[in-house]
């Protein structure tokens, strides 16, 4: 594979966008007629069916239903004029409002709102392969027959139900410690999400746990030991607690039965997963690590100082972790982990894991947040630089928590990697 930066690509439009721009096209020409009330005889009805303009015995409500023709019974002459596409973040079609218009109004089309009594009562089926194929069946046809009745409120429709909900939460023995757990879907690839410093699966990946697709992943969020609610012990620092980190996590999966894993890692747990995927090669299918770094620079060593003092984070930041620590325990945590990272600075070239990118295996996505304010660009591009094959994906906007920030294009960015 060549090497190479990847740029971020965003939609314009939206799949709800989409849909309603489907919906409110322009329909096809009428062929030169409008709905007329079927004769009064048989012969009469069968002579206007074979002739292919109304199927013997419709009434009608249901000649209303024809693609081709307008939602009342006898509709004014319409003129047609195509509106530009998802442009200013609403679906084309909102000016139609009189009765016999042909389109449906934007208030109508999915918007919570309800139908106005001089809106078109019934919608247009101008493209209902289109329709059917935003909405699916039988959706579609609940959409028309809501609209039929001014008054009544048109629901959003969103995506089929593909996703389960329950996150069972457990402690399992590893490694003389107590290691705690999130886990959730039913997938047969297993992700491990790996939270930063001082970080848990409850803080760090709320809406990885809740959105990730159940039904082609299952995934676990773990609390590395002294952090979250795998306590006790209290946190400590050794020189090696990125590789006792990183065993851990291995054995925890492997207690809990897979055969093999996928890592997300944030921060810290990127730096962990980087570890993993060195040290065990066949046990890692893939990885995405975003925040990481393999070294300690003269840079970074003044960054970390200045988060040394929790005290001066903001409310937003501290509040969630002082919920779950305390002051004291957090503040004191904050301080050591502060002075076990800097001991890296005094190791050859800073090393964290420099050594070991050779030997990472798996298909690796590095993202980063180029307005990440604690770990600077070129610690993403020496990774991408030394492990092979890999990707390496900006977010212009992203800070280093844009899979909080920017969680559903981080969520599908990482779900279509993974598979």
């Amino acid at each position: 594979m060549k090497k190479g930066f990847t740029p971020i690509t965003r939609s314009k439009c939206t799949p709800r966008q989409h849909a309603e721009e489907a919906l409110a096209a322009p329909p096809h020409p009428a062929r030169g007629r409008t709905a007329r009330r079927p004769r009064g005889t048989a012969r009469a009805r069968r002579r206007r069916a074979a002739a292919g303009r109304r199927p013997l015995g419709c009434t009608p409500r249901e000649d209303n239903l024809r693609p081709g023709t307008s939602g009342t019974v006898n509709p004014a002459p319409v003129t047609h004029q195509r509106e530009p596409s998802c442009r200013g973040g609403r679906a084309p079609g909102s000016a139609a409002r009189r009765p016999g218009a042909g389109v449906l109004p934007s208030g109508a089309a999915g918007s919570g709102r309800p139908v106005e009594p001089g809106a078109c009562a019934l919608p247009t089926l101008a493209r209902p392969g289109a329709m059917v194929a935003a909405l699916g069946g039988w959706a579609a046809l609940r959409l028309v027959l809501a609209a039929a009745k001014p008054g009544i409120h048109v629901p959003r429709v969103g995506p089929a139900a593909a996703f389960g909900t329950s996150v069972t939460s457990a402690r399992v023995a590893v490694n003389g410690v107590h290691l705690h757990y999130q886990r959730t879907g039913e997938g047969e690839h297993a992700v491990l999400l790996l939270p930063g410093m001082l970080g848990s699966g409850e803080t760090d990946f709320g809406p990885q746990i809740k959105n990730l697709n159940k039904k082609l992943f299952t995934v676990v969020a773990w609390d590395p030991r002294g952090y979250g609610h795998s306590r006790p012990p209290d946190r400590d620092f050794p020189v090696d607690f990125f590789e006792r980190d990183a065993k851990d996590a291995i054995d925890l999966m492997k207690t809990l039965k897979f055969k093999q894993v996928s890592l997300l890692g944030w921060s810290d747990g990127g730096i962990t997963a980087l570890i993993a995927a060195a040290k065990y090669p066949s046990y890692i299918r893939k990885m995405v690590i975003w925040g990481a770094n393999a070294y300690v620079t003269d840079e970074d060593e003044m960054i970390y100082q200045g988060i040394r003092d929790v005290s001066k984070w903001s409310e937003r930041t501290r509040k969630p972790l002082e919920t779950l620590y305390g002051y004291d325990y957090f503040a004191k945590t904050c301080e050591k982990w502060v002075d076990g990272i800097k001991q890296f600075k005094l190791l050859p070239d800073g090393n964290i894991c420099r050594h070991l990118l050779p030997l990472v295996q798996c298909p690796t996505l590095i993202v980063h947040g180029e307005k990440d304010p604690l770990v600077p660009r070129f610690h993403a591009d020496f990774i991408h630089k030394h492990v092979r094959e890999s990707r390496l994906h900006l977010m212009p906007e992203g800070k280093h928590n844009l899979h909080l920030r920017f969680a559903n294009e981080f969520n599908k960015l990482a779900e279509d990697f993974l598979q």
